[in-house]
Formats: C-alpha cells, structure tokens, sequence
C-alpha cells in the first residue's frame, strides 16, 4: 500500500492542477469578491470527489504515473484548464463589452468604478452588468452546468500531455469573437438609440443655431437612455444567460 502512495498523490496532483485552474476562472464562483480560501477548499472538494473517474484516464504503470512524464502532464493539464477557463471568460467579458458600448452612447464613459468581479477600474453601467450576469448564472442553476463541463471535460480532453497550440489559438479566437458578438447584439438598442439622437441633435442645431444643443443633449441622453436601459434590461440579460448557456453546453458535448 505504501508503494501506491506516491502514484495517488500524483494522480490527484494532476485532477487538482486541471480542476483547480477552471475553478479559478469560473464563471460565479471564480470571482474575486469570493474568497480565494473558499475557491481552494471548493477546488480540492470538487478533485477528491472527481478523483475516482479521472484516475483510470491518467497513463499508469505500476501505479506510478508513464508516458511523458510527471511535469509535462502537470503542464499540460494546467494548460487545458487555463485554455478552457480562460475561453469561458471571454464570453463572460461580453458583459463588460456591452457596458461600455453602452457608456459611450449615453456618455458616462467617465463614469468609472471598481469592477467587485474581476478587480481594475471598468464602467459603472458594464460593472453593474457584470455584477448581474454573476448573479442570473448563479440563480439559473448554469453554475451546475459549469461544473459539468468540468468533469466532461476529461471526455473532451484526455490527460495525455501538452494540447496543441492550433488547437488552443482557434479555441481562444472563437471565444473572442462569440464575447465581442454577443456584447455588441446587447448593446445594440443603445447603438441604434445614440445614432438616431444625433442624427436628431445635428438637425435641431441646424434648425436653430441659437439653441445650446450641448446642454440640452448631455441630459436628455443620460435620462432616455435610463429609461432605455431599464426597459430591456429584462431581454439583454436573457440573450446573454441563453448564450452562455449554449456555450457551457457545448462544453459539457451535449
């Protein structure tokens, strides 16, 4: 049994290095208003209890760990988990994406704050967004389905070494295109709302020289959008958790 012993604690190195890199990153409880200490118990939680059915997947002889070695499959496997997390944060950044479109429109692009998901100082419209989205995903049950992907993650991406990097490069430009996609469709009334009100401010300027257009424009823009944004926030935050959705589950290879 002791001779074993070194092979488990290197088998459980590896779901740990996999699992606890994507527990990091994911969405809802990857935070970091969520303390780290709570992330690492959750992350060696969820390897134990993995532990089981991801063993029989590692290259094993004689209960040690083969092929290509210890280091470059603990490489390996933090790269899938950091390549997989990361993508998942790309199309969650559609949130901040949206936000900030939607500043420029009603500009209050200056009005910045500290983003409490991910920290630095990010648009208070895209940060309460982000902080939104958080709590839908959390309160739709789509944090299960994260969680899913993890484990079926396994199925998708065998622990057999380091992935390749076209692989990995074609994965992340996806997940970039989809995050700035879906951020622009939420964003879209507003784009089309700030275009007709200019449109609308340069033929009233024209019309009345006279007229101080700046003062007029800089409040009637930051009410109507108020008001613009409170009546489809209800429809921005549903595209965004049913795209989301779809992307955990194509993870999970539904």
């Amino acid at each position: 049994m002791n001779l074993l012993l070194p092979g488990i604690a290197a088998a459980y190195l590896l779901t740990f290095a996999r699992i606890g890199t994507l527990v990091m990153l994911m969405p809802g409880i990857g935070e970091q208003l969520v303390s780290p200490r709570l992330r690492l118990a959750f992350a060696l939680l969820l390897s134990l209890i993995l532990f089981p059915a991801v063993r029989p997947l590692l290259p094993m002889q004689g209960g040690a760990i083969a092929g290509p070695g210890l280091i470059a499959l603990l490489i390996g496997e933090l790269l899938v988990g950091l390549m997989l997390g990361l993508t998942v944060r790309m199309v969650l950044a559609a949130l901040q994406t949206g936000g900030m479109i939607i500043s420029q429109q009603l500009g209050l692009s200056y009005a910045m704050t500290v983003d409490p998901t991910q920290g630095g100082q990010q648009a208070a419209i895209g940060n309460f967004l982000a902080l939104l989205g958080v709590t839908l995903i959390m309160a739709s049950d789509l944090h299960h389905v994260a969680l899913e992907a993890i484990g079926r993650s396994y199925v998708l991406l065998p622990p057999d070494g380091v992935p390749g990097l076209g692989e990995a490069a074609s994965l992340a430009l996806k997940a970039i295109t989809r995050g700035f996609a879906l951020g622009v469709q939420i964003a879209a009334p507003f784009i089309a709302f700030g275009i007709l009100f200019n449109v609308g401010l340069g033929v009233l300027a024209r019309l009345m020289p006279q007229m101080q257009v700046f003062f007029v424009a800089v409040p009637a823009s930051v009410l109507i959008g108020m008001l613009l944004l409170l009546g489809s926030l209800g429809v921005m935050m549903g595209v965004f958790l049913d795209d989301i959705g779809r992307y955990l589950a194509d993870l999970t290879g539904r």
